[in-house]
């Protein structure tokens, strides 16, 4: 072996010789996904009740399916699908499932050249049944559109069509897919088609047109948050198989339980708590993992997803945020949309940003609120009405370091507004 290459190996040998931790730790990731869900069993017998009609070659009816991050709702649906398919293969019957990530694919002509490319497969896309494969580019949507039915004509039998995080599909695009995919049983013969869609995000209904909500929303599901026991059980399930044994001290799963159900009941949060648990202690070199390495994988998360999110918001939200920091600064750990509303009004043309309505600073402060940057809450006023209340959970200096790192905001001079103009507005 060559020199250099000798050196490389060592460089990582070191970080690769402690096995005494993790035994798979690919099972504590999001993407995998167990042959057992545990507390969700009524909710998949409820999805798979829904789509059972999709087996004697009948339409299921539409799905809309909400609930909290991590709650078990994309893992569920993916269950059921592959389900499905398989009791579909089995019967000799025809029925599909296409998952589709709406974050990415986020567009009327990419997610029905998404939907032909997963209809067609790999191994069909050059047979003569069936037609040319949609480019993801280039055609007109109408030709797309028609291009799909004839696909779908062509396999006959069931599809169904999973819009995982909906909400983004339908506040970039509009509600023109779902109104075309809402229709499309009606120009099919030989085929049919159906729709789950899931949300984070129940607001989203409103900017669907009520025909096309009616149409979507024919069966709808709420996913509950976990609670510490069911985070527990399912902790214990991964453990099993991503550890190695006695590699846990005994306070660690419940302690990691109990710190994701505080967050909303996030298994997704819970997952991540253990993992980096596990590799804090891998790269310490210990042959156990503490509750000590819980509570410094949390301050870990906190700060790195806070970070990360925070610096990736638009400048318009960083502005708006700045506008809370100030008001945080001033002692009011409690503030109101107006408030931000009205120091954002004087801010704004200071660092030379369009200013923005009232009722746009208020989407994007709720959008702020489901990101988990703020906490908010809408309270009455009695005869003045309602309010949106917010406040901060998280160490607001971090916050306040990232936004300045935004070079549009700095070089306006941000940074020199500070508390004592801010009480100069209120009085």
């Amino acid at each position: 072996m060559p020199e250099d290459q000798e050196t490389s190996v060592g460089l990582f040998k070191k970080f690769l010789t402690n096995n005494r931790i993790f035994k798979n730790r690919e099972v504590l990731r999001h993407s995998y996904r167990p042959n057992i869900l545990p507390h969700r069993r009524p909710q998949i017998d409820q999805i798979a009740s829904i789509l059972a009609p999709a087996l004697k070659n009948e339409t299921p009816s539409n799905i809309l399916i909400y609930g909290k991050t991590g709650t078990g709702k994309t893992a569920c649906v993916r269950y059921v699908g592959t389900e499905l398919e398989n009791a579909s293969s089995q019967m000799g019957m025809v029925c599909r499932v296409v998952h589709l990530n709406c974050e990415v694919i986020d567009t009327q002509y990419r997610i029905l050249a998404q939907i032909s490319k997963c209809i067609l497969g790999p191994d069909e896309t050059a047979s003569d049944k069936l037609r040319a494969h949609i480019p993801m580019t280039g055609w007109p949507t109408d030709q797309v559109y028609q291009e799909l039915k004839n696909q779908l004509e062509s396999n006959g039998g069931v599809l169904i069509i999973i819009l995982d995080e909906i909400d983004k599909l339908v506040k970039k695009s509009g509600d023109e897919t779902l109104y075309n995919l809402t229709r499309i049983n009606t120009d099919l013969k030989k085929s049919k088609v159906s729709m789950i869609g899931i949300s984070n995000d129940l607001s989203f209904k409103d900017f669907l047109d009520p025909r096309v909500l009616s149409s979507l929303s024919e069966e709808e599901l709420v996913f509950p948050p976990y609670n510490a026991p069911q985070l527990c059980d399912i902790l214990l399930q991964r453990a099993e198989a991503s550890f190695v044994e006695n590699a846990l001290d005994e306070g660690v799963i419940p302690l990691c339980s109990a710190l994701a159900a505080q967050e909303h009941g996030d298994a997704r949060r819970a997952l991540d708590l253990l993992r980096v648990s596990g590799e804090l202690a891998d790269r310490a070199d210990t042959d156990r993992v503490t509750e000590e390495h819980v509570k410094m994988a949390q301050a870990k998360i906190e700060s790195d997803s806070m970070i990360e999110c925070i610096s990736t918001l638009p400048t318009q939200s960083k502005a708006i945020l700045y506008c809370m920091l100030l008001l945080d600064q001033t002692g009011q750990n409690i503030f109101t949309s107006g408030e931000v509303s009205r120091i954002y009004q004087d801010i704004a043309p200071k660092i030379d940003i369009d200013v923005l309505t009232h009722r746009r600073i208020t989407d994007l402060i709720s959008e702020l609120n489901m990101l988990g940057v703020i906490n908010t809450r809408v309270v009455s006023r009695g005869r003045y009405g309602r309010t949106k209340e917010m406040w901060f959970d998280a160490n607001t200096y971090k916050i306040r370091d990232v936004i300045l790192n935004d070079p549009r905001l700095s070089q306006q001079g941000l940074a020199q507004i500070d508390s004592n103009w801010v009480k100069s507005l209120f009085r």
